[in-house]
């Protein structure tokens, strides 16, 4: 081949390489510009009803509203939480299949011991959305009208205090397993499936304390059919601005529930940009906002510190869960 001829044939394969990356380019932007051509899926590993699925569908219709296709929320309770993990880090990475994350994910990390998927390797979180306080609360005739004179009453009564929780490994669990490490107290802890039929038990007296998420206890709190000793964030929630930290009777204590969405971890960047920026919008909508509020949580907003969050979160769990023993049901 001469000079000119390879030339010539070099010209024609940058030409066809730019195409390329104009193409790519295009369709890249179009993508963005298009997504989402059908309904979108936001799997909630929690029943319908719970204070999860409520916040989901706040989200979910808001995203709807904003982009023109159905958000859907699909609950796949069950294994803590797992069965909606796993089947969303299995899903194709394509934007449609979001998952609505929780506390209860990073807790999981440690208290099941062979999962089909990692977490924080195989979910990518797109945008924060709220973190809610849990209530350290008992009966109204239970005799503690504090945290500390719980403490007292709890180990003048070693064993006989039963704890009730939404199930092993929840965030109610491991909070009150993270409350008797730190006060050196004694007591049996009871799970149940789920927060509704604990807080019957609690109400009749059976358990005797709960460390309950706020969304599925403030209206009992509200109506006097539970006592709220503290909140267990370390500063007071403007939801129950009255009651004092479990921080402030117990140093260094602090444990949250919180709330966000991911997605499947090679979903393209400009799809998750996208979620992330109406996600935002919604938490700035001051009905949305004030709605989540009403359920007793602290919107967050700064996603960038969302992974942060959970890593952290991750690290915290694994030594209650090793403390106490803990195993999935």
């Amino acid at each position: 081949m001469g000079k000119s001829a390879l030339l010539l044939a070099r010209r024609r394969l940058l030409h066809l390489v730019m195409g390329a990356i104009a193409l790519a380019a295009v369709s890249t932007i179009a993508n963005a510009q298009s997504y989402p051509t059908r309904p979108v899926r936001l799997i909630v590993g929690q029943a319908a009803g719970s204070g999860s699925d409520i916040i989901a569908r706040l989200i979910g219709q808001h995203l709807s509203d904003q982009l023109g296709q159905p958000f859907v929320v699909e609950n796949r309770p069950g294994a803590g939480g797992n069965i909606a993990a796993e089947a969303v880090a299995r899903a194709p990475p394509d934007g449609y299949t979001l998952l609505l994350i929780t506390s209860t994910n990073a807790i999981n990390a440690a208290l099941y011991d062979k999962l089909n998927f990692n977490f924080i390797r195989d979910i990518r979180p797109i945008a924060s959305i709220i973190r809610s306080p849990l209530v350290m609360e008992v009966s109204p005739s239970f005799p503690a009208k504090t945290v500390s004179e719980f403490i007292a009453y709890a180990k003048a009564n070693p064993g006989k205090l039963s704890m009730a929780s939404a199930g092993n490994g929840s965030a109610s669990h491991v909070s009150g397993e993270l409350f008797k490490m730190m006060t050196s107290i004694d007591m049996l802890h009871v799970p149940y499936r789920g927060s509704t039929p604990a807080l019957a038990d609690l109400f009749s007296g059976q358990v005797q304390v709960m460390f309950d998420a706020m969304p599925s206890s403030i209206e009992h709190i509200k109506g006097g059919r539970l006592r709220v000793l503290a909140v267990t964030t370390a500063t007071r929630s403007e939801a129950l601005p009255d009651t004092p930290p479990v921080g402030d009777f117990v140093a260094g204590y602090e444990a949250s529930a919180w709330l966000g969405i991911g997605a499947p971890t090679n979903t393209p960047a400009d799809i998750i940009a996208t979620l992330n920026n109406k996600i935002n919008s919604a938490l700035a909508d001051r009905r949305i906002k004030g709605r989540l509020e009403d359920l007793g949580g602290i919107v967050l907003t700064r996603s960038q510190e969302f992974s942060k969050i959970i890593a952290d979160d991750t690290d915290k769990w694994a030594k209650v869960v090793k403390f106490s023993g803990a195993k999935p049901d």
